[in-house]
């Protein structure tokens, strides 16, 4: 947590309190005199305030961080109402102390002697109010950036694995194995069935694990060895793969057709000849897989998109932290893909998606619900405190603003969480969304 923004912001929340107090005294009939006791009373609001507000900041985000969402639930709320108490009571005594004593003169026994519970009943009402207040607009705002970033997710989930599907087999590489392949039917009908036989297997291997997040580092290399006899078939001496020992037995995770990509690119962008050979190494480096090639460009090559790679790099920043790491010098170009060690999950088939979209809109509605009554609860537990603090401090009635104000945030939220509108009525934007989506555009 950044401190010194969390006592800006408690010093701007000081100012506003300060000056809402201002007004009322004001409406209430005590002129504003702006002399040194103004001031003092200003930088005694701006110490109360900022002490009360970071001490319930700290607590809050502690709490947050232990419980999460949990904490507002009825069966934790006590516990952060208590402690805020707790918190508050106690940097209002010190906060007193300090005052009378430091700033008063007053010794530490008569400041004890003189102190009473009744002192304390004001400040802490008020910045219990604060607290609640806070704390709904921090758990607001952190279910808005949880909703937020989980929304990025999964679009770029569906983005990537969209792209992922497109570009897990370069056309060209269909086109050119299917031209060997006519080639070798007439010149070497043994090694045309070896060829079709291997092709097959890369194809049967793309359906299977298409589907998948990850998959083992041992398959993938078994993968790739079907994939690099396609090549060596083509390419006959002109390319040369060295495998690491050990992989094959490797039960790390890796993205799936990773190295089909990694090993399609340095064939496209690499000179392939007899006379300069091009060599690949395919070896694991400190928690990486690592496809490397002695660099040797194609004098004339058509300029890269640069699909393949930002297409391993999206799918791995949906799985991990870990970034895929590039690196080039003049004799070697390596790309580094982390070895991961999460699970394998598979995408749910048509139907345990419906059901979990399903699922998902429901987990909204409740959540909206229990977000409502959240509110609701704040304010039957809020507004009676302001109006004992209206009635305890001054006869204008300014309880009325944030009882109408609130309560009219109160009355839309009811009707968000509920799918009512006034002016289209109940569930319009589904009916609506449904009607379109039935129309034969």
């Amino acid at each position: 947590m950044n401190i010194i923004k969390e006592i800006a912001r408690g010093f701007s929340l000081g100012v506003l309190i300060f000056l809402i107090i201002g007004i009322i005294n004001y409406l209430n009939g005590t002129p504003v005199e702006f002399d040194h006791t103004f001031i003092t009373s200003f930088l005694y609001n701006q110490l109360y305030t900022i002490v009360l507000y970071t001490a319930n900041t700290i607590l809050i985000k502690l709490l947050f961080k232990r419980y999460g969402k949990e904490l507002y639930t009825l069966k934790n709320i006590w516990i952060f109402l208590v402690g805020s108490g707790v918190v508050t009571f106690i940097c209002l005594f010190f906060i007193n102390l300090f005052i009378k004593t430091v700033i008063g003169g007053t010794s530490v026994a008569t400041f004890i002697s003189n102190e009473e519970i009744s002192d304390y009943i004001q400040p802490l009402v008020i910045s219990f109010i604060i607290a609640v207040l806070f704390s709904a607009f921090f758990y607001y705002r952190k279910r808005q950036e949880s909703k937020v970033k989980e929304q990025k997710v999964i679009a770029g989930r569906a983005t990537a694995q969209f792209d992922a599907l497109k570009n897990q087999l370069d056309p060209h590489f269909l086109f050119n194995s299917l031209n060997v392949l006519t080639s070798l039917i007439d010149e070497n009908p043994d090694a045309a069935q070896k060829f079709t036989t291997a092709l097959s297997k890369v194809y049967r291997y793309v359906l299977e694990q298409k589907n998948k997040e990850l998959v083992t580092v041992a398959e993938e290399i078994s993968f790739s060895n079907t994939y690099m006899s396609l090549l060596k078939m083509r390419f006959e001496d002109s390319i040369i793969f060295n495998v690491s020992e050990g992989l094959l037995e490797n039960e790390a995770k890796v993205v799936p057709l990773s190295l089909q990509l990694l090993l399609e690119n340095a064939v496209k962008h690499n000179q392939v000849n007899p006379k300069k050979p091009l060599q690949i190494n395919i070896y694991q480096d400190h928690g990486y897989l690592v496809i490397s090639n002695r660099l040797q460009p194609k004098e004339v090559v058509k300029k890269s998109s640069g699909v393949g790679l930002f297409n391993i790099k999206q799918r791995y920043n949906l799985l991990t932290t870990r970034k895929v790491l590039i690196e080039q010098d003049t004799e070697q170009f390596s790309v580094k893909i982390p070895m991961l060690t999460k699970q394998i999950s598979t995408m749910t088939i048509q139907e345990d998606y419906i059901r979990d979209k399903r699922y998902k809109r429901a987990k909204e509605r409740v959540d909206a619900i229990k977000g409502f009554y959240g509110n609701l609860t704040a304010y039957i537990i809020v507004i009676p405190c302001l109006a004992w603090l209206n009635y305890q401090t001054t006869s204008f009635p300014w309880i009325i603003f944030p009882t109408l104000g609130w309560g009219f945030g109160i009355l839309m939220h009811a009707m968000e969480a509920y799918g009512y509108n006034p002016l289209w009525g109940k569930r319009w934007e589904e009916r609506k969304i449904k009607e379109l989506m039935e129309k034969d555009i």
